[in-house]
């Protein structure tokens, strides 16, 4: 398992292990850090949306803070006699990734158990709710089917409508091919 994670304005691949030399972290040696994953990788899955891999946390230890090495800045204009040699240190970061998990297994974990012990109560609540719900639907059954007995004749009356129009429409449409038949003779 892998992840992409975004530190310092970079994106670095990580695994369990990995030491990496980052921007400067203002954290202390020996602290831990969480970094911002933006893809997730194990074995086949692939979790490349940023909002839902921010979701796995990527813990990393802070080993030291120091100076890179020296970069050389050299500025030269030709036939102007201008040059200026310069040198940038930046300050950097060595972390060590601890871990490469995820969040979401330890909140689903939690979560089912949270939802049996409150859906007990709750259950009961409901069920004193749907005897009174039940009787008032079974008083209303009776005129609801009255009412359904003569929308069932209408669709009926609007069903035979619907197979004479296509009847009508197929008609012409053959004479049109007759016609055309008998012209190109």
């Amino acid at each position: 398992m892998y992840a992409i994670v975004k530190t310092g304005g970079k994106q670095y691949k990580v695994a369990p292990g990995d030491v990496l030399e980052v921007e400067k972290l203002e954290v202390e040696p020996g602290k831990k850090v969480e970094l911002e994953a933006i893809c997730i990788v194990d074995g086949e899955k692939v979790e490349a949306d940023p909002a839902k891999a921010a979701k796995t946390k990527v813990e990393a230890v802070v080993l030291e803070q120091f100076k890179g090495e020296k970069q050389l800045v050299f500025k030269f204009k030709k036939r102007k006699n201008y040059k200026k040699m310069r040198g940038h240190r930046q300050n950097l970061t060595r972390i060590q990734i601890a871990a490469v998990g995820s969040a979401k297994a330890d909140v689903k974990a939690d979560k089912p158990a949270a939802k049996k012990a409150d859906a007990k109560p709750a259950a009961k609540a409901d069920a004193a709710e749907k005897k009174p719900a039940a009787k008032a639907a079974a008083e209303k059954k009776p005129a609801a089917a009255e009412d359904k007995k003569p929308a069932a004749k209408k669709t009926a009356a609007k069903k035979d409508d619907a197979e004479a129009k296509p009847a009508a429409e197929k008609k012409p449409a053959a004479k049109k091919s007759e016609a055309a038949s008998e012209d190109a003779e």
